[in-house]
């Protein structure tokens, strides 16, 4: 089959040839029909602590069709349309029989210990992280449900509740996304911050208030007051960059709560002082599970498909070293899809 490869010599992906994947005993291949490029993909191929080996295929926001199934692999049939969650697991241990993949002893990423990705044209999984499609929903939708779950669990985590005044920081797929459950939760306002307004439209068309950019001579607790009213009931922390958390801090109100899905991939010094006298909450949240999969999935089935708003391309396999190239420098873009099939 086609794959888009990771070569760590040039840091770039190139196409190759691979050998087509074979289903273990409990295990199923997918034919990738979309896979998002995820912005953690770019970091990966920079070289941080987490990284892409030499030969790795990246991709894990996948849609796909079930093509082929190993022995004993149970819960879905050839044709099933499928959001994927991006695993290979045992498939016999607690975390597999409740959803929770990262407590698996076996638990292996796509993209990692040569568990091939969406760049390609197939690839293998467990019906355990397999999530039937409704009709309604087209593979473009499917590639989205997995960053759409990422931001799920950190509203779920949040304890978000009618009437919420809420600050996104950071305007890529995981804010925008989080900004999508914040509005579908009942907040009274949501606001996004941003260091410029390239996706101020995106961010507008899937349901934010108001939309806000460093200005000269204010704070961003400041400008968040201004645009919410008050300080913020809740922020949630997508940027994953040094300084964000403190910035979070200084825009929550006191004994407010502060979720974190952003991803820092470097150090970042953080002062716990204002974040003791205010009492804030601080709740990290890392991925998802089959459940969140499938709420995700279901609300784009209800007709809340704001989150199609941040569809920027949808690309050829071929094409996507290109596309991937483009994503790492400066761009308007937020989630470009890969079409293998």
């Amino acid at each position: 089959m086609r794959a888009a490869v990771f070569k760590t010599e040039t840091r770039k992906l190139a196409m190759e040839t691979v050998p087509d994947p074979v289903p273990g005993p409990g295990q199923v291949v997918i034919k990738v029909h979309r896979c998002g490029i995820c912005g953690s993909d770019l970091h990966m191929a920079e070289g941080h602590a987490y990284s892409f080996a030499d030969g790795e295929i990246p991709g894990h926001e996948v849609a796909g069709e079930v093509v082929a199934l190993g022995a004993q692999a149970q819960g879905v049939a050839i044709g099933d349309r499928v959001a994927v969650l991006p695993f290979v697991t045992c498939g016999e241990c607690t975390g597999c029989k409740t959803g929770d993949a990262m407590a698996c002893p076996q638990f292996r990423m796509f993209g990692s210990f040569g568990t091939g990705g969406g760049y390609a044209e197939y690839l293998v999984t467990n019906p355990a992280w397999c999530v039937r499609l409704p009709g309604s929903l087209s593979f473009d939708d499917g590639a989205l449900v997995e960053p759409l779950a990422v931001s799920l669990r950190a509203a779920r985590a949040s304890g978000i509740t009618t009437g919420d005044r809420v600050l996104v920081m950071g305007a890529g797929a995981i804010g925008l996304a989080a900004a999508y459950w914040a509005r579908l939760s009942g907040a009274q306002s949501v606001v996004m911050a941003a260091t410029s307004r390239r996706r101020e439209a995106m961010a507008r068309a899937i349901g934010v208030d108001d939309f806000i950019v460093p200005e000269e001579g204010r704070t961003l607790a400041e400008q968040t007051a201004a645009a919410l009213g008050s300080a913020a009931d809740i922020v949630f922390e997508c940027a994953g960059v040094p300084g964000s958390l403190d910035l979070a801090v200084s825009a929550v109100r006191r004994r407010g709560m502060i979720a974190a899905p952003g991803f820092c991939w470097t150090p970042d010094a953080f002062s716990a002082m204002p974040a003791m006298i205010k009492e804030i909450t601080l709740r990290y949240t890392n991925m998802y599970d089959t459940r969140e999969f499938e709420i995700a999935a279901g609300a784009l089935d209800k007709g809340h498909v704001e989150p199609r708003a941040m569809i920027s391309d949808v690309v050829t396999l071929e094409q996507a070293p290109a596309a991937f190239e483009e994503l790492r420098g400066r761009n308007a873009k937020c989630k470009v899809l890969i079409r293998p099939h």
